[in-house]
């Protein structure tokens, strides 16, 4: 039998980023949507997979532009600006009454900016942030967060869907990345407690999973502590093809940034900045970012 998917007539959908994250979002839509999707990576193995279940390989982000909606799944600011922008950039080859999409985390001010200049070429503009892990992405159970206009959501919701089971609409462009940049500020500074309360713990005679099992049916239950705590923190397992230390520090850097904008002191964020930071600087900005508990044995 058959993996590929079914296609139907409608306009193609594209797909720019094919990593930890996009490369199962991207074979979701593809399964689930019934639409044709062209994707494109500048590695190639993603794309080889992706292939066989019915997904066009694009050799250039300009091919991609000719689909009728573009997620982008990239991992930082600087490679959605280096998508977006320039002569040969993706703005310039998408048609009037197309729709573009970063699935990533961005800085809100790009966020921004990248929608005026679509709206300059009448192309609708969203962002709409992932959160939760690879395996949620692989199950189609991602939260994400949307920043866009109320007829545009309309027009991505059901797509959306297909990858995530928690769709929030947050308001206009931009306040998608807001929330997730909030979100994982939040979770930062919660795995970063975590961490000083198993070391208190443990010199003080307690065993650390005797700690974080009770701590779960109290009031500092959280999913941080059942998912980073009991499942990085007490076994000590930081693989690399996680959410590292330094897209951790990145996107705190992302809530420094807002948080100088709206004026407030956020002195949570800045500690949890140097203690990625020092992470990064002992060798270990690769492994996944629970992994700045070493810094307090």
């Amino acid at each position: 039998m058959s993996n590929k998917v079914g296609l139907s007539e409608d306009p193609p959908l594209g797909f720019i980023g094919l990593g930890v994250m996009g490369e199962p979002m991207c074979r979701n839509l593809a399964r689930c949507s019934g639409r044709s999707v062209i994707a494109f990576d500048q590695d190639s193995a993603p794309l080889n997979r992706l292939t066989k279940i019915g997904v066009l390989a694009a050799k250039t982000v300009q091919e991609v532009g000719a689909a009728e909606i573009v997620f982008l799944s990239l991992p930082d600011g600087d490679a959605v600006s280096a998508v977006c922008f320039g002569k040969e950039g993706l703005l310039s080859q998408l048609d009037a009454g197309s729709t573009l999409v970063d699935l990533g985390t961005s800085p809100v001010a790009l966020t921004r900016e990248i929608a005026l200049h679509a709206m300059e070429r009448s192309v609708a503009f969203a962002d709409a942030p992932v959160a939760r892990t690879r395996a949620a992405a692989e199950a189609g159970t991602l939260s994400i967060m949307v920043g866009a206009a109320a007829s545009v959501y309309a027009r991505l919701e059901p797509l959306l869907r297909h990858m995530g089971e928690d769709i929030t609409h947050c308001g206009d462009v931009g306040a998608g990345q807001t929330v997730k940049i909030m979100n994982n500020m939040v979770l930062f500074q919660t795995v970063s407690a975590l961490a000083e309360a198993l070391h208190i713990a443990r010199r003080s005679g307690v065993d650390p999973q005797v700690l974080f099992e009770t701590l779960a049916k109290g009031s500092a239950d959280s999913f941080a502590l059942r998912n980073h705590g009991m499942k990085a923190l007490l076994p000590e397992v930081f693989p690399t093809l996680a959410f590292s230390a330094r897209y951790a520090l990145k996107d705190n850097d992302y809530a420094l940034a807002l948080a100088e904008v709206a004026g407030v002191k956020a002195e949570g964020a800045e500690l949890v900045a140097r203690r990625l930071q020092e992470t990064i600087d002992a060798g270990d900005g690769d492994d996944y970012f629970p992994v700045l508990s070493r810094l307090l044995s």
